[in-house]
Order: structure tokens, then C-alpha cells, then sequence
């Protein structure tokens, strides 16, 4: 029965001093109580947890920690192998949370709590409440908390044990909660983060609020209870005696997941075989060792009641899933044991307008709580983080995170490994050099190229301008990588998540004028769709608009405009299946015709070859690996030049001065290479094995 009286979750019942002897109050230090009964209508209160004192040395402590992480990252990328793993919390430490919480908190309505170690949150950071499944805990983003906390104010619910709250006051009080909070900050998101049962109140809660902007990101909603192999439980725990000793070790199964392929993730972060054990070992002992608190969360009544509240809280959720539009991100695991989390995300994908999923294949029901998922690195691939009621892809960017960029640098590995790219630069007096020392360091610069075959150069370029020079290079690219049609065929938006997380921005002239005007260090490709997809014997060629696009735009802001070639996509592929085969099979012409109508159509007002942005997939044989060259002219600067560039005429020289160039520094590419020793993969492989695999291997002389 739900609580009608108001009542605080008071703090100092959950926090005692560090000195204290109570081992199961060690945890709870790292909790700040903001709570609120079922029916407290009021937005909660904030309730310190340490002494005025320690605070200010908490505070002082954060500070100082921020400082030096900053410091630390200003150079951090140009290492990848160096880079620490983040250290997660440990299966043990989330049983001893939930156990100190369940002591603390045996009684009273359902609350909200802010943990401590989120940390301090900029001002204008959006609200995220987290609403937990069927255990009500409110420590399932335990492992992400840290992250979380520095874009986010984080609120979770806490449902105690013996609380038998309905769902319907469950979905009240949440909504109290957004109605509060919205009419404090109406231009502001608010994020809700439900995992199965508390994905249905955030359903439930967004047809029911229409006018606010919600942001849901739902992590295998319970939505699919009537076809989950949990409502088989019901009629079974009606007559099941207390005990749970039979019932135990099938949840264990659930919470622990394959203890095979936890031991197979370990083999591949490159653990010894005892080490493999050791880990093993512990996490079950660790399980083991929790059983009493697993019983504690989840008693035969109290697993009942959940289990009919599912039942009613999916029925609920699924007849007002047509009055949710809001923005959703679907979190699914292939691995649900309990529920069919991938097919139902499927189907909720296409019910809700505004959805983007994200399938996470070898994962388990407990997505938040596995090793190899970040929540934060989720929701900034999906371009999900914003401030405002629109999403600016510029002012709302966060860069990766060192670790976030370690991962995404050893998925990319084996480019740089079998390319071995050579970077060239010009310095200020025409000098060539090999390296970056010749790009600028202040912003804004603007980098124009060429774009070799589906893209080949990008991931070696933008990893080496971050390890060498700590520069962003934030690419200008096509509006196919952020839209896509539920019902088409072109690649899933996950697809592209890594050049999101990298700073990539979809092209129109908003985003290239805030680029500019922040400052930043911006890739752009003239010849865009129509070069990177070109034909065969079409190697190298520049498919340019005819009139300028980027100079006036350029000189407004006094950017530098490097031009650039890159070379090598004829040494690593063969095109033998271009665009011009493919159209002569009907099936196909068809395929290539309904691709291109899926995406957002560019320079329609253009005229010659590039205006034919149609999208296919070219057919590349792989070829015994040469090697990428790189070569960046000299900065031709706009600075001093800003009033006679506003003539057309005058920026139209200087657009085909820097089309000139870029065909220069393809030229000169092209005929250096033919005197590098070390073109060919095997003689790169031999000079690597007599010298040491991380040795930088020579080029042609300069």
C-alpha cells in the first residue's frame, strides 16, 4: 500500500563517520539523500551528508582533481597504449551498496537520492533521473556515476523493499518531479533513464506530459512482459513456501551472467590464464557471498508484487505508447535472459517517432552493470546530449574522453598497423617536414582535401592530429550519418557513432559558421559523395562545384585554409565493380535509385558531376597493402584579406588556388612514393621485426 503521508529520507540515518567500525556503513558515505514520499509535492530537498568542514574539503579536493585531469588530458592522447583502463566498481562493491541501503532504508515511501561521487555538474547541466527495475534499488548506474556526473544533475529512485507503491503513484511521483523541475528550467531537457520496469514509468510518463521535453533512454524495457519468461513466475510464487533456496540460484544466473564468456572477455583484455581464474574466481565468491542480500532485495512477497506490477506496468505502457513523441534512444541486449529485449526494441522502434536503437548482442538483462558498457559514451555516439530544446551539434559537443579514445583507436588498430601513414607538413618558410609541425595550433583552420575511396584516409587522420598535436579535427559530413529512414536500406545510425564521437557535424551553413566562429580545427571535402564513391580510373581527380563555397565563409572569420592530398587507396584496393556496372543491372539501378531517395539530397542547384550524389556501394578487391601519404600545403591566410574577399570574384581565385593545390600536394604524393623503400607492407614488416613492431618506419627522403 502506497505511503499518503509526506515524509523526508533523512541523511544522517544513511551516512556514518568514515572512522566508524560499521563496515556495512562504509559505502553509504557516498550518498546524498534527496527525497520525497510518493505524494510530496514539492521538488526535493538537498541534504548535506558531511560536516561544513569536510565539505568545503570535499569540494576543495574535486577541484584541485579537475585541475589535474585537465592538465592530464591536454596531452594524454598522444599515447593510446598508455592510457589507463577506467576502473569500474566491482560486483562486490554494488552488493555491498545495495545491501547498506536495504539496512538503512527498511521502510518508507519511495525517494530520491543524489549519489556523492557524481561529483560537481555544470550550472546549465539537464536533469537525469534514474528509474531502477524490478530490484527499486536506485544503484543500477553505480559504475557510470562518475562519468555521468559531470554533464548531468543526477536524481535515482530508491523503492524500499516492503514499499508497495502501485505503479500509478509510482508514475505520479515521477511526474511530479518533471512537472517541478520543468517549470523551474522550461528550455531544459530532462533525461530519464529506465532499465525494464522503470523504462514502462518513463513511457507512462511521457504520454502523460506531452509539453515537456523529455529525453528517454530506455535499456530493455519491460514492455514485453506478456512475452517474457518472467510471467510464467507468477502462479508459481503464489504457492511457493518463503524460502527461496530453489528459486536463488536462478536469479544468481541472471545478475552473474555466462560465467564462460565473462571468462572469455577477460582472455581478451589480455589476461593470464590464472589471472583469468583469479577474477573468475572472486566474482563468484563474490556472488556467493551475497546471496542473503539478493534474498533481502527480492522475498518471495515482495518478488511477487513486482512481478504483477511488471504485468500491469507493460499493459499501462504499451496502450499509451501512441501518444509518445518525445526523443528515445533503445537500449537492447542480445543475451536478455529475461525478456526478448532485441525484438522488442525492434518493434518499439518503429511505434515511436523519434526513437534511435542501439544493440548491444553479447550482453545480458543487466546492460548498466556489465564491464564493456558506457552509458556516457552511448548517449554522446547517438548525439543524444544537449542543453537546449535543439540539439547544436557545436556548443553541445563533448570531446572523447582519453579511455573513450584508446577504444576507438585500437578498433582502428589494424588501419594504422597495415597503412603505416606518412604525415607531411609545410612550415612557414615552404619548408617540407615529415609530421604536423607545420599546421597551426590556433583555431579556426580549415582543412580542404581530397577524398580517396569510401573515406579510406579518415580514421589515420584524425587519430594522428590528436596523438601528435592534441588538435580536433571536426569533419563537415553528410547529413546520411545523423537521419536515416526506419524503413530504408542504408546502414543503421550506430554505424557512424565513432564519427560523431569524434566531432562530426552534418553540413550546412549554420554548423560550418559555428565551427569557424568557435574557433575549431574544421575538415571539409568539396567533392564530398560524389568523390568519395567515384569510378573506376577516377583515382585522385577532384570533383569540385564550380563556383567557391568555403572562402567568403573562411575570410569572415580570418580562418587559415590548409589544403591537402592524400594518396594510397590504389595500393590497399582494386575497384572493379563501380557505379556505372552496377546501373546496368536492373536490380541493382533499382537498389541505387531507392538509396539515394532515402537521403537528404545535396547541391540540387549544382551543375556537372557534382551534382550526381547518388549512393552505392562500390565493389574493391583488397589488394597486398601499400601505404598512405599525407601532404598539407602551406596555410594560405585569409586574415588580412577579409574586405577584398567579400568580392565574389576575388574569393573565387583564391578557391581555385586552393583546388590548385590540393592537386599539387596529390602530384607530388604520387611521384614521392615511388621512391619510398618501404611502400610495400612486407618490407615495412621486415624493417618492423629487426627494429621493434613500435618503431616509426622511414619514408622517402624530404
Amino acid at each position: 500500500m502506497a505511503a499518503t503521508g509526506p515524509s523526508l529520507f533523512v541523511a544522517s540515518t544513511l551516512v556514518t563517520s568514515m572512522a566508524g567500525n560499521s563496515g556495512r556503513n562504509r559505502c553509504l558515505s557516498s550518498f546524498r539523500a534527496m527525497a520525497v514520499s510518493a505524494d510530496q509535492k514539492s521538488s526535493p530537498a538537498t541534504v548535506s551528508t558531511r560536516s561544513t568542514e569536510n565539505g568545503r574539503w570535499l569540494e576543495e579536493k574535486n577541484r584541485k582533481g579537475r585541475k589535474e585531469e585537465e592538465e592530464l588530458t591536454s596531452n594524454i592522447y598522444s599515447n593510446p597504449q598508455e592510457i589507463t583502463d577506467e576502473k569500474g566498481k566491482t560486483l562486490r562493491e554494488y552488493f555491498q551498496e545495495c545491501k547498506d541501503l536495504m539496512i538503512q532504508s527498511k521502510a518508507g515511501p519511495p525517494r530520491w537520492f543524489t549519489p556523492l561521487e557524481c561529483g560537481s555538474h555544470a550550472p546549465d547541466s539537464p536533469l537525469l533521473l534514474f528509474l531502477p527495475g524490478i530490484d527499486g534499488m536506485g544503484l543500477g548506474l553505480f559504475k557510470h556515476h562518475h562519468k555521468l556526473g559531470k554533464i548531468f544533475e543526477i536524481w535515482c529512485l530508491h523503492i524500499p523493499v516492503s514499499d508497495k507503491t502501485s505503479f500509478t503513484d509510482l508514475v505520479k511521483l515521477v511526474e511530479r518531479t518533471v512537472r517541478s523541475k520543468y517549470k523551474r528550467s522550461p528550455d531544459r531537457p530532462i533525461y530519464i533513464v529506465g532499465e525494464s520496469l522503470g523504462a514502462c514509468i518513463a513511457l507512462d510518463v511521457a504520454a502523460r506530459n506531452p509539453d515537456v521535453d523529455l529525453v528517454l533512454i530506455l535499456a530493455n524495457p519491460a514492455t514485453s512482459f506478456s512475452r517474457s519468461q518472467l510471467q510464467s513466475l507468477i502462479p508459481v510464487l503464489q504457492v511457493m513456501p518463503d524460502q527461496l533456496s530453489l528459486y536463488l540460484p536462478y536469479m544468481l544466473n541472471l545478475v552473474s551472467g555466462d560465467p564462460l564468456r565473462m571468462a572469455f572477455e577477460n582472455a581478451a583484455k589480455g589476461l593470464m590464464p590464472h589471472q583469468i581464474v583469479g577474477e573468475l574466481t572472486q566474482d563468484l565468491v563474490a556472488m556467493s557471498s551475497y546471496l542473503s542480500v539478493l534474498a533481502d532485495m527480492l522475498p518471495r512477497e515482495t518478488l511477487l508484487w513486482k512481478l504483477q506490477m511488471l504485468k500491469s506496468a507493460s499493459s499501462s505502457a504499451n496502450s499509451h505508447l501512441h501518444a509518445v513523441k518525445n526523443q528515445a534512444l533503445l537500449l537492447c541486449s542480445g543475451k536478455d535472459q529475461l525478456f526478448p529485449s532485441e525484438e522488442e526494441a525492434q518493434r518499439l522502434y518503429h511505434m515511436l517517432p523519434k526513437c534511435e536503437k542501439r544493440v548491444f548482442e553479447e550482453s545480458g538483462h543487466f546492460l548498466f552493470l556489465e564491464d564493456g558498457f558506457d552509458l556516457v559514451t552511448a548517449i554522446k555516439g547517438a548525439s543524444f546530449y544537449r542543453h537546449g530544446k535543439y540539439l547544436d551539434y557545436v556548443s553541445d559537443y563533448i570531446p572523447p574522453t582519453p579511455y573513450e579514445f584508446k577504444k576507438i583507436y585500437e578498433s582502428n588498430g589494424w588501419v594504422l598497423a597495415v597503412t603505416s601513414p606518412v604525415m607531411l607538413s609545410t612550415l612557414e618558410d615552404g619548408k617540407v617536414v615529415r609530421g604536423l609541425a607545420g599546421i597551426p595550433s590556433e583555431g579556426p583552420v580549415l582543412y580542404v582535401g581530397y577524398h580517396m575511396l569510401l573515406g579510406f584516409e579518415l580514421a589515420p587522420l584524425v587519430l594522428q592530429f590528436l596523438m601528435e598535436r592534441n588538435i580536433l579535427l571536426r569533419g563537415i559530413a553528410h547529413p546520411m550519418m545523423f537521419t536515416r529512414a526506419k524503413e530504408g536500406r542504408m546502414l543503421d545510425l550506430g554505424s557512424f557513432d565513432t564519427y560523431r564521437l569524434m566531432g562530426a557535424v552534418p553540413v550546412s551553413g549554420s554548423n560550418f559558421y559555428k565551427l569557424l566562429s568557435s574557433k575549431s580545427h574544421v575538415l571539409l571535402y568539396p567533392g564530398g559523395v560524389r568523390e568519395a564513391l567515384h569510378r573506376k580510373g577516377e583515382e585522385y581527380k577532384l570533383f569540385w562545384p564550380e563556383q567557391s563555397e568555403f572562402v567568403r565563409m573562411a575570410s569572415r572569420f580570418g580562418a587559415k585554409i590548409v589544403p591537402f592530398g592524400v594518396v594510397g587507396e590504389d595500393d590497399v584496393g582494386e575497384l572493379v565493380f563501380d557505379y556505372n556496372d552496377q546501373m546496368q543491372i536492373p536490380s541493382l539501378r533499382t537498389f541505387i535509385k531507392e538509396l539515394t531517395e532515402e537521403v537528404v539530397h545535396l547541391r540540387i542547384d549544382a551543375s556537372g558531376e557534382v551534382s550526381n550524389q547518388d549512393v552505392y556501394l562500390p565493389g574493391v578487391v583488397p589488394k597486398l597493402p601499400g601505404r598512405f601519404y599525407y601532404y598539407f600545403g602551406k596555410p594560405i591566410e585569409t586574415k588580412e584579406r577579409k574586405e577584398e574577399l567579400r568580392n565574389r570574384e576575388r574569393a573565387h581565385e583564391v578557391y581555385l588556388h586552393v583546388k590548385t593545390e590540393v592537386e599539387k600536394c596529390i602530384a607530388y604524393l604520387k611521384e614521392k612514393r615511388e621512391e619510398d623503400p618501404y611502400r610495400n607492407l612486407m618490407t615495412r614488416l621486415v624493417y618492423q621485426a629487426m627494429h621493434g613492431f613500435k618503431a616509426p618506419v622511414p619514408t622517402f627522403e624530404l
